[in-house]
């Protein structure tokens, strides 16, 4: 009797996990639709997005924090537009500060999130097969430097590799550290470039970000080259509940 307590118990807890992931799946298709684009069609017009933000003052602000926090926990929203309308509507030096505090609480709160629910939660958004192309990141002794370096480097896959720190046994302090310094780069160019857009000097506009897009697609090469070595160097599969 108590065995078959203990087996309905089991069957309840995944029947109960499977319907909170169905849960937010939804939740995050509805706050794509219903929030996402509207964001993302007012950050498609930058000037009326810096007056509506200047009309508000700090209201302003802290709505646009909410808006990047947002687009770090729901991965399909991009967050490149967002970091150049920061640029555009509060200049590079605030802009880039308030992409830079929005990375950070984003990046935390996604960290509690996988580390609450695991593998499933990734797969929401990523699939298996993306996720366990970065299981060297689990298991090598460099791992954190691993972390930095791939962060740091302009076009690769951020949200991905945000969702994946949770899955380790990073402590959540190396994580913030990580995921708010190494971005500091990619934020950079881009509140530039938006800076550079309102004020009118398209010209530096224009050569910030064909500089920004050739250093993106060289640091997407080596971040391709850094999984292939890796991925020679741990041939041996993981346990199937690791990366």
């Amino acid at each position: 009797m108590h065995k078959i307590n203990k087996q309905l118990s089991e069957k309840q807890k995944k029947a109960m996990s499977a319907g909170a992931i169905a849960i937010f799946i939804l939740f995050t298709l509805a706050v794509f639709w219903f929030v996402g684009r509207p964001m993302l069609e007012m950050i498609g017009q930058p000037e009326q997005f810096r007056q509506w933000v200047d009309g508000h003052g700090f209201w302003g602000r802290l709505a646009f924090i909410g808006m990047m926090v947002l687009q770090v926990f729901i991965a399909i929203i991009p967050g490149e537009p967002l970091e150049m309308a920061a640029g555009y509507a509060f200049g590079m030096v605030e802009g880039t500060f308030l992409c830079l505090i929005s990375v950070t609480i984003g990046g935390y709160l996604v960290f509690i999130f996988v580390r609450t629910w695991g593998m499933k939660a990734v797969e929401v958004f990523f699939p298996r097969e993306k996720i366990r192309s970065l299981r060297f990141l689990h298991r090598s002794p460099r791992r954190d430097a691993l972390f930095f370096l791939i962060f740091i480097i302009p076009g690769t896959p951020k949200d991905l590799l945000s969702y994946v720190a949770g899955l380790t046994d990073m402590k959540v302090g190396v994580w913030l550290l990580i995921s708010s310094l190494a971005r500091l780069p990619s934020i950079v160019t881009s509140t530039v470039g938006g800076d550079a857009l309102g004020m009118q000097n398209y010209l530096f506009a224009a050569v910030v970000f064909a500089i920004t897009l050739a250093i993106s697609g060289l640091g997407l090469l080596i971040y391709r080259r850094i999984c292939a070595v890796q991925r020679q160097k741990n041939e041996a599969d993981p346990p199937e509940e690791q990366i």
